[in-house]
């Protein structure tokens, strides 16, 4: 019979195993784009635009954002090796 290998034996599982680290990492690499997105928002409210322009521009820059640190997290990144 054949006995179920652990994910943290090398098996080639999806699931991580050094969860905490792919975490830190990501958010490591997702950090300069969110600061650089808040910092838009502030130059755009800053120059005495609407406010709505500011809060119009902030969707898109966390969706992206997120999009990032999922990418980081997950590693789709840099784990493709079947390519």
């Amino acid at each position: 019979m054949d006995t179920p290998v652990a994910p943290d034996e090398g098996d080639g599982s999806p699931i991580p195993t050094e969860d905490r680290s792919d975490r830190v990492r990501a958010a490591k690499y997702t950090l300069p784009f969110v600061l650089l997105g808040i910092t838009n928002v502030a130059l755009v409210l800053g120059w005495g635009l609407n406010p709505i322009w500011g809060f119009a521009i902030l969707p898109p820059i966390l969706f992206m954002s997120v999009l990032t640190w999922v990418a980081f997290k997950s590693g789709f990144v840099s784990d493709r090796e079947d390519y």
